[in-house]
């Protein structure tokens, strides 16, 4: 079966390279991009067919739209004369509901809708998929194969899409927001701020890890580090008297709800 992935920007790369990693036939594969320079260096990298869209599409088994919410429906303007009925749309555009992609297409077009993160570009993303109203179970479990070859898969009712985007879509950059404030009260209390910047990176990746292997509740794990009267608890007294529990469920909020305003757009 040909798969197609339209738009080899960072996330169409990693979903690329991760299917080529994963052992998916390249003569199997196809991409497209605007950008001349980009699609050979794609083609050259990986040694998959990368052309203008039109020509990606045609006869593809599956479509895989890695394009900006705005892009949305002009790409689906320049597939729809060269797709069969039979053929997958998956989209990654952020916010655009399935009923939004189906309304440009045929009647009875499968369409799946995905919500990534940017983990997928080390292997470890965690994407949510949900079904539109002609995809079947097949549909959903040849997507969740795809999203497989970069991270985890989580089928989810769309309703809660705008959600997964906020909380997991969205939540690589609030670690990363974390990380830098961590570096800089290193560096603000006297640490060279590569050691600091180090001591962070190490303690994010084995917590995390700590977290998925552990099999424990957050909450478990934390009081674990926690002693009475001792320099966890002092610290986890300040995030509480600066409402940084509030503050992340404000913002985890927010993201929610511009979610919604991009799929109304």
């Amino acid at each position: 079966m040909t798969t197609a992935i339209i738009g080899i920007g960072a996330m169409g790369e990693a979903l690329l390279s991760g299917l080529v990693r994963a052992g998916w036939d390249t003569s199997e594969l196809r991409g497209a991009d605007a950008r001349p320079a980009r699609r050979e260096e794609m083609s050259s990298t990986y040694g998959v067919a990368v052309t203008e869209t039109v020509e990606a599409a045609q006869g593809a088994d599956t479509v895989i739209l890695v394009v900006k919410p705005q892009d949305i429906a002009s790409a689906l303007s320049d597939i729809v004369p060269v797709i069969t009925p039979d053929t997958l749309i998956i989209s990654l555009a952020a916010g655009v509901t399935t009923a939004t992609i189906e309304g440009h297409l045929g009647e009875g077009q499968p369409v799946v809708r995905v919500m990534p993160n940017t983990a997928a570009l080390i292997g470890e993303g965690m994407a949510a998929i949900c079904a539109g109203t002609s995809a079947t179970q097949d549909h959903l479990a040849r997507a969740e194969k795809i999203l497989a070859a970069v991270g985890k898969v989580q089928i989810v009712a769309e309703k809660h899409m705008d959600a997964v985007t906020a909380v997991s879509g969205s939540g690589p950059a609030y670690v990363m927001l974390v990380a830098e404030s961590m570096i800089d009260a290193g560096v603000l209390l006297g640490l060279p701020r590569p050691t600091a910047t180090e001591l962070v990176k190490q303690t994010l990746y084995g917590s995390s890890k700590l977290l998925v292997d552990s099999g424990e509740h957050p909450t478990i794990l934390r009081e674990n580090v926690t002693s009475p009267g001792g320099t966890t608890a002092a610290a986890l007294r300040a995030f509480e008297d600066h409402g940084l529990r509030a503050a992340f469920i404000d913002a985890v909020e927010a993201a929610c709800r511009r979610s919604e305003e991009l799929g109304q757009a």
